[in-house]
């Protein structure tokens, strides 16, 4: 049949094909299968996204933005600027108290805020050279995690993480941050590679959780995941883990065993979500807030309790106010963390990697009365 190709018609005939065009592509569909802009950046227009507490705020935003519209349309020679810059001070003022005294369901609310930085921002924003790998050589390719080599200030690493989407097309594609089976796969194959070539493993963790459905119990999530956790504590090459966002149950944790585990100011760890704990515990999710409490999933709380190394300050108002500070404070804190742990002998560092573990859990009872 040269010449000719079999046409997508239903009716299943042919038609001649444009020997002008063969081994040739349009340049629309190559566009189309390579986009130019990172996956993280959709071409969906986000809308201003604004959190209960930060009402009154927007209170006073808009009424600088009234006085700057009478300055700019009023022909009188009146000057607002006086005015102006005593609402500019009562902003920066409120902002301050507001994000200075956060409660544990506020800075669950701004871990999840659609703005904040997903992985591929920090991987364009605080790496560089990053070259994504694909699959896990056993089932698929899931997109929910995201791994390949790049270079931290000039150093070769494995960076590594989890996925969410900003659209809804993104977010089926990468089935919202929750991964699967050979998403883990995937990770400790790339993991084992680092390995092997002596590059340290950093891991950016932001998922509500691995998924849950029948086809991901059916391809055996948990044993994937309790695989990860003992591998990870044999990897000899330096390991350093980040919550930069959500930090879900063992979906996390699958990619969370490392020498140092840090988390961002506004993100969380714990081992259920606070609305998964409300329904159980008090059977009404309307709970959460309380059940957030409960739960000491901040960063504050997880650094006194000793399950994570530092808590990383992000921009006031949150990491999606200024994407490039947050992407900065994280650069040095996993800087300052890898130099520490690589200059450990890696027998050592398997050492306590695993003595940190094993340390997790501990506590104690009131000395109860006679």
């Amino acid at each position: 049949m040269d010449g000719w190709r079999r046409s997508r018609g239903r009716q299943g005939r042919f038609r001649r094909a444009n020997p002008a065009a063969a081994g040739t592509r349009p340049k629309a569909a190559v566009a189309r299968r390579f986009p130019a802009a990172l996956p993280c950046q959709s071409s969906e227009p986000l809308m201003k996204h604004h959190l209960e507490f930060e009402k009154p705020v927007l209170e006073l935003q808009r009424k600088l933005e009234e006085l700057k519209t009478q300055q700019a349309a009023s022909g009188l020679a009146v000057s607002l600027d006086t005015e102006i810059r005593v609402i500019e001070g009562k902003i920066t003022e409120t902002r301050r108290q507001i994000f200075s005294n956060l409660t544990a369901w506020q800075r669950v609310q701004l871990a999840r805020h659609p703005q904040r930085p997903y992985f591929l921002d920090y991987a364009r924003l605080a790496f560089t050279d990053f070259s994504e790998l694909h699959g896990d050589r056993l089932y698929a390719d899931d997109k929910a995690v995201v791994a390949g080599f790049a270079r931290l200030a000039g150093r070769k690493v494995l960076l590594l993480g989890t996925q969410k989407g900003r659209s809804t097309k993104e977010n089926i594609l990468r089935n919202f941050g929750s991964a699967h089976p050979e998403g883990y796969r995937k990770a400790l194959r790339l993991m084992r590679l680092a390995d092997k070539f002596g590059l340290p493993v950093i891991t950016l963790i932001d998922t509500a959780g691995a998924y849950p459905g029948i086809g991901a119990e059916e391809r055996h999530i948990a044993e994937a995941i309790a695989v990860n956790l003992r591998e990870m504590t044999l990897i000899e090459v330096p390991v350093i883990a980040a919550v930069i966002g959500e930090g879900g149950s063992g979906g996390a944790l699958g990619i969370g065993v490392a020498d140092r585990v840090l988390i961002l100011e506004n993100a969380y760890y714990s081992v259920i979500s606070p609305e998964g704990c409300a329904a159980i515990l008090w059977k009404d999710r309307k709970a959460a807030p309380q059940a957030a409490e409960a739960l000491r999933i901040t960063g504050r709380d997880l650094l006194r309790f000793g399950l994570v190394d530092e808590v990383i300050p992000e921009p006031l108002g949150g990491a999606h106010e200024d994407p490039a500070a947050a992407a900065a404070a994280l650069r040095a804190a996993l800087l300052r963390h890898l130099d520490e742990v690589a200059a450990l002998p890696a027998a050592r560092r398997l050492e306590t990697r695993y003595a940190k573990y094993r340390a997790f859990g501990h506590f104690t009872e009131p000395a109860r009365a006679a």
